[in-house]
């Protein structure tokens, strides 16, 4: 038996996009890509909170306390780190997706995936909506997806 999980919101799903400021020419791009993808795909905008953190090494902080909260049905995770000329790349785009995976393990909850790590702007640019579709978009639409997936499984 195939089960999979359908692009499709109940009008009840309460989601929480949350994304970092830093970088907020990239974030506020894929921001936008998740609020696109959730009207389309059927979501009710009064249960789509946007949460702003500083910066992405905070949003597994975040994540953790709006999932212990219970307050929505599944997170889009956004955020956009840039390699600049020191180590400080490597450290926070690190600990930012442990810290993000780890949440995810510890509640089993719905969580998207959205933090961009890229090597310069324009390839941050390119994947907010420049030239390689929105990245926001497509983690909101994994989120829809693993939302529908959850309905349908018994566990």
């Amino acid at each position: 038996m195939l089960i999979e999980g359908k692009l499709r919101l109940k009008e009840s799903d309460k989601i929480a996009v949350i994304a970092s400021r830093f970088n907020s020419l990239v974030t506020d791009k894929l921001i936008e890509g998740a609020k696109d993808s959730f009207i389309r795909h059927g979501g009710n905008e009064a249960n789509l909170d946007v949460i702003l953190v500083p910066g992405a090494f905070e949003l597994p902080f975040l994540l953790d306390r709006i999932l212990s909260s219970a307050n929505y049905d599944g997170v889009c995770v956004l955020g956009a780190i840039i390699r600049g000329g020191t180590p400080h790349f490597d450290y926070v785009s690190a600990e930012a997706t442990k810290g993000v995976a780890n949440v995810t393990l510890k509640y089993g909850a719905a969580v998207s995936f959205g933090i961009l790590t890229t090597d310069n702007i324009d390839q941050a640019l390119d994947r907010a909506g420049l030239k390689a579709g929105n990245k926001g978009f497509e983690a909101m639409s994994a989120l829809i997806e693993l939302l529908d997936l959850y309905s349908k499984l018994d566990v």
